[in-house]
């Protein structure tokens, strides 16, 4: 979805995927020499990086698919001069913060995974080289990515593919960021996280879940959507998600 419709925005890009999956480069981003050789090979303006695992795991398969594989793209890009990059992080990096109020991006960590756990590190590693290194990273923490939002919750923390879009393309072309944190959602009416970092980056989302509301209020409020609404993680800050840190 993000690679044509940046292209459409004017961007040339190159994606890169695990063998079989169809990318115009083979690449396993846990492994830094292979990392290394296809950022000196390709010598891109920016790295987006939206690999790794999607949703819970162990927390050795979650550092090394979150952690493991930001460092090595990091220590690609200042090996050979690569000056941006933008991070897929996740809201779950403050999925246990009790839904109370607009949660804004200088919200300490509160993950509610080794998911959750695994953004945390990989912001936290993304700011140490935008501070030693001086690189432009942004962290867009998305919330519900969808064609539409499917659940109460998700009226507060769509992103719709199009809004996608457009906060990746601000992300990229905004000018010196530094290092920043915005939350990656739609212009969602009943919004659970500050768009106002997003806005002062260039992205200024168009659709809003609303459109929606009606639809998904027909069926009525479930047990899944009270558990859902007591954290802004939703169902990853319920018992169902819990597991032992080693397999």
């Amino acid at each position: 979805m993000l690679a044509p419709g940046l292209a459409a925005l004017g961007h040339e890009v190159i994606g890169a995927d695990l063998p079989g999956r169809g990318g115009d480069v083979d690449l396993d981003c846990t492994d830094p020499v292979a990392v290394d050789g296809v950022v000196a090979e390709t010598r891109p303006d920016a790295v987006i990086h939206l690999a790794g695992i999607s949703t819970e795991a162990s927390l050795p398969a979650s550092l090394e698919s979150h952690v493991v594989t930001t460092g090595a793209l990091l220590e690609a890009m200042v090996r050979h001069g690569v000056r941006r990059i933008v991070y897929a992080s996740s809201n779950h990096a403050v999925g246990r913060t009790p839904r109370s109020a607009h949660v804004g991006v200088e919200a300490s960590g509160r993950p509610d995974t080794f998911y959750g756990v695994g953004k945390v590190a990989a912001e936290a590693l993304l700011r140490l080289y935008a501070d030693r290194h001086g690189i432009d990273a942004v962290s867009t923490r998305i919330g519900s990515f969808g064609p539409k939002p499917t659940s109460r919750r998700q009226l507060s923390t769509w992103l719709s593919q199009d809004d996608a879009v457009r906060m990746f393309h601000a992300a990229l072309t905004a000018t010196a960021p530094g290092y920043a944190v915005l939350y990656g959602i739609s212009d969602n009416t009943r919004a659970w996280w500050d768009v106002e970092a997003g806005r002062a980056l260039g992205y200024y989302p168009e659709d809003d879940a609303e459109q929606f509301a009606a639809e998904i209020e027909a069926v009525g409020e479930t047990e899944d959507d009270r558990a859902e609404a007591a954290h802004v993680g939703g169902e990853f800050a319920t018992s169902e998600f819990e597991r032992p840190a080693f397999d």
